[in-house]
């Protein structure tokens, strides 16, 4: 489920609880000090304002427009998009980071799910949103596979802020017709590109598919039932860096979109050891499960809770909007469940970490970063919701704004399974 999104006009003209944002920069005399496109934010020019709404305000649209601190603007935040919360940010984002836009469409968002980076082809595989009404996707059709290829992204691309059309984007068809049926999430798998699918309808269920990541995309399904019983609508993936078992998440969404049935079971974390064919329920008592992902080390499990948005259905300010985090044994079971943080605007996403540990999720402003102790430490703004991202090894990062497509370069930090192929 993404974010919502609204036109640029619209977010730029938003006054905050009343508060006058005119000002085009913050903290204007520490300017010269970041990089052209970074800026610092202190949250102590926010604790109190002079209008606060109460909840019957703010819920509807209002609570995934992106905060404009007083003496801000939109403008003013997306013209230098990386916000420094704490000075471990400046780590990660080092002396001269850049946000690129690199292609946009006129509504289809085609810009939505499963990142995968490709090391060997140096590609960036993403998927189509399945389910939304622009994409005509879902019960109509499934979402589309596509991929950019990172070595076509020049200094002189990453030098514009808006290159947009500069990258060419490749749609990707499996061999035989066989292909992923709405798919909704990705990662690297033993050599292989792992997807998992929503399904379609009451017939064809929701699996988890491995793609090989050169022509013909030879695709096969590895799971698609527990014990002959279909899945609700499996969402993403990720593999557990010390036995290479794959954690699934598996909300709801396909049926809140109408194109899945009533759910069969409860919205679960489930582990898939492939050698042994075991399948099993890890965690339960989530309203969506969503975003997954392993630390570095595998000993702790994110998973984004994305309950508030049910799609369709409008939205429940009271469920969560909330990262937890599991820690994880070494024989894969998951223990001491603890709420990591809680995320505003909209809903917390895909999810990422990178070699120290810090947490990376996409939101209704864009990505937001974590420390590991769950402290905000950073944003890279769009003024717009990321569905998901993924890091391409170090200092390259892609951006998945539903109709709009970025590239990050520059950066210090490096994803923390640049391509580890389990």
């Amino acid at each position: 489920m993404p974010p919502l999104q609204f036109s640029k006009s619209f977010l730029s003209s938003a006054v905050f609880l009343g508060v006058a944002i005119s000002t085009p920069d913050l903290f204007h005399a520490e300017r010269q000090s970041f990089a052209a496109q970074a800026q610092r934010i202190d949250q102590r020019a926010f604790n109190v304002l002079p209008t606060v709404p109460p909840p019957s305000e703010y819920g509807g649209f209002i609570a995934w427009i992106p905060f404009a601190p007083p003496n801000a603007t939109i403008e003013s935040l997306v013209a230098r998009p990386f916000h420094i919360y704490s000075k471990e940010f400046e780590d990660i984002i080092g002396p001269n980071p850049t946000l690129t836009l690199l292609n946009h469409t006129d509504g289809d968002p085609l810009f939505h799910e499963a990142p995968v980076w490709n090391p060997s082809t140096d590609e960036m595989f993403f998927c189509q949103n399945a389910g939304a009404p622009a994409a005509g996707t879902g019960m109509q059709k499934s979402a589309i596979i596509q991929k950019i290829k990172l070595s076509a992204i020049t200094g002189a691309i990453t030098s514009q802020r808006n290159a947009s059309g500069s990258v060419q984007i490749e749609d990707v068809t499996a061999a035989d017709g066989a292909k992923v049926m709405n798919p909704n999430g990705g990662t690297n798998y033993k050599n292989k590109l792992l997807f998992v699918g929503q399904g379609k309808g009451e017939n064809i269920p929701p699996a988890i598919y491995l793609m090989n990541p050169e022509p013909p995309y030879d695709t096969k399904v590895m799971l698609n039932n527990y014990f002959g019983r279909q899945f609700n609508s499996i969402n993403d993936a990720s593999v557990n860096p010390r036995n290479g078992d794959i954690y699934f998440t598996d909300p709801t969404y396909g049926f809140v979109q109408d194109f899945r049935p009533a759910p069969g079971f409860p919205k679960q974390v489930w582990r898939f050891n492939e050698a042994t064919g075991a399948v099993t329920v890890v965690a339960d008592g989530f309203s969506m499960p969503n975003g997954i992902q392993f630390s570095p080390s595998g000993s702790h499990l994110y998973v984004t809770d994305s309950g508030v948005a049910q799609a369709f259905r409008g939205m429940e300010y009271n469920n969560p909007s909330t990262i937890y985090r599991f820690d994880v044994s070494r024989d894969g079971t998951l223990s001491n469940r603890q709420t990591f943080a809680f995320i505003t605007p909209g809903i917390p996403d895909g999810i990422n970490v990178d070699t120290k540990g810090n947490v990376y999720v996409g939101c209704a402003d864009g990505v937001q970063v974590y420390s590991p102790s769950g402290k905000l430490i950073g944003k890279i703004f769009l003024g717009k919701g990321v569905a998901n991202f993924q890091f391409a090894g170090k200092g390259r990062m892609v951006l998945l704004a539903e109709t709009e497509l970025y590239f990050v370069g520059g950066l210090k930090a490096e994803g923390a399974f640049p391509g580890r192929l389990y």
